[in-house]
């Protein structure tokens, strides 16, 4: 709880609210799926909620705590403070900040929120004298909308990768999503039209990690509001068209030392990596599976992470092609040397799937893992036997797979904590089960009349 003075960041968005006109406050969390909540108040209990917090009902939330224990406390975060910029004056303007999630029983911070969770992995990497950076890279889809307003799979146009109009008739879309992130304080480095028709991807600058997440959560948002505004839905469901390229977040990561250095460079290195680098990097592969569960954490998920599309299904590493699970980018300067996770997707909670890549890194640091040699080679066009020669294996191949190895891996569980790892497996155990007893539209077409 905040007593006392506030701090001069907390009077600064005090003086904005006033100064911008500011009628209505949204607190922003996540739950432990990665869907973002948030509770509106009105724009004059923001001093109220820098210093004693906003109480809400825990019990209603997605993996959160059980009725009996259902009183949570909202701590905004004022540096995320931001204007919304799709709310005119005229609806009534609206800013958000995103909040830490307090147990009052305790007066502690919640095990059970992700931003917590997170905090936990850059702690850990902070005792080990590193910062952590990342840079995530998320794609989605822009669908039309029937006369009702519902979704529909129909894309607004047939463009391709890097296409420009007439055949990529969204462009004026990515620009209104441009100008929204820039408004909320985003560096936006490019977008372009992405390889599957209404497929789309907007990237913007590396940041610590912390911010990084709740960059991703904030970008989701702008993008369907703004989305919305074109009559379009847009979505980050990892394949929501079959037989095309689906929906990845790459997610670049990189440590930088006390000093500024960046641990990972190396440039006496082939790779220009350093050990550091790569005992992070064989970190990642070898906690790989469980990881899955987390950056992939959707029944969808899995088909995309299919060979043919483009999406990585074998534990290896490359410096050059991008069949691999981790990439090494190239690097313009030094400071720029990173490792390129190229399994998540964008349903992940952006959260979690940090804690676990950080989590699993350094347990690599700390245990001094040899990363393989890299695979320079296509490895879509691998037989069987040349991928037990290579001592490459697979990813789970399902929800179901992925989960058992989650359960089965002490540090990726760990990384998540006692409680977010129970709620999580049990929630997907669920979804996972719902799949299973469902029958599909293919299984219709396919079997009805055959059988």
């Amino acid at each position: 709880m905040t007593t006392g003075n506030l701090t001069s960041t907390e009077e600064s968005v005090l003086e904005t609210i006033e100064h911008e006109d500011i009628d209505f406050l949204r607190l922003q969390f996540t739950d432990i799926l990665g869907v973002v909540k948030n509770v509106s108040v009105p724009a004059r209990q923001a001093e109220k909620a820098f210093r004693e917090g906003i109480y809400f009902d825990g019990s209603s939330i997605e993996g959160f705590v059980r009725i009996q224990e259902s009183d949570m406390r909202l701590i905004p975060d004022p540096e995320t403070f931001a204007i919304l910029p799709w709310r005119t004056n005229e609806q009534g303007a609206a800013a958000r900040m995103i909040c830490d999630v307090v147990d009052t029983s305790t007066g502690e911070p919640f095990a059970g929120d992700p931003r917590t969770v997170l905090k936990g992995a850059l702690d850990r990497a902070s005792e080990l004298g590193y910062t952590v950076n990342a840079a995530p890279e998320p794609e989605f889809f822009l669908f039309e909308e029937d006369d009702e307003g519902r979704a529909t799979t129909r894309t607004n146009d047939a463009g391709g990768y890097f296409d420009v109009a007439p055949k990529d008739l969204a462009s004026d879309v990515r620009r209104d999503i441009i100008y929204g992130l820039e408004n909320m304080g985003f560096e936006i480095e490019a977008s372009h039209h992405e390889v599957a028709e209404g497929q789309h991807e907007i990237n913007f600058e590396y940041d610590d990690a912390l911010s990084t997440a709740d960059n991703v959560a904030t970008f989701r948002t702008v993008v369907r509001a703004i989305a919305a505004q074109h009559d379009l839905h847009a979505t980050f469901m990892p394949k929501p068209i079959p037989r095309i390229n689906g929906s990845g977040m790459h997610t670049h990561l990189s440590l930088f030392t006390e000093d500024g250095e960046n641990a990972f460079h190396d440039g006496d290195d082939e790779f220009d990596l350093s050990e550091t680098a790569h005992s992070f990097l064989a970190g990642i592969l070898e906690h790989a599976p469980a990881i899955t569960a987390i950056a992939n954490p959707t029944v969808n998920s899995y088909k995309r992470l299919v060979p043919g599309y483009e999406a990585p299904v074998y534990v290896a590493w490359s410096d050059r092609n991008r069949s691999a699970l981790i990439r090494k980018p190239a690097a313009r300067v030094p400071a720029a040397s990173r490792v390129e996770a190229r399994f998540p997707d964008p349903s992940c909670n952006p959260y979690l799937a940090l804690a676990a890549l950080i989590h699993a890194g350094l347990d690599g640091i700390e245990r001094g893992l040899d990363a393989p040699d890299p695979v320079r080679e296509n490895i879509y066009e691998f037989d069987e036997a040349k991928r037990e020669e290579y001592g490459i294996e697979t990813l789970p191949s399902n929800l179901g797979e992925a989960i058992d190895a989650l359960e089965d891996n002490e540090v990726i569980k760990g990384a998540l904590g006692k409680h977010v790892s129970e709620k999580f497996v049990e929630a997907k155990r669920q979804e996972f089960q719902d799949y299973l007893v469902d029958v599909s539209q293919w299984e219709l077409d396919r079997y009805l009349e055959t059988f």
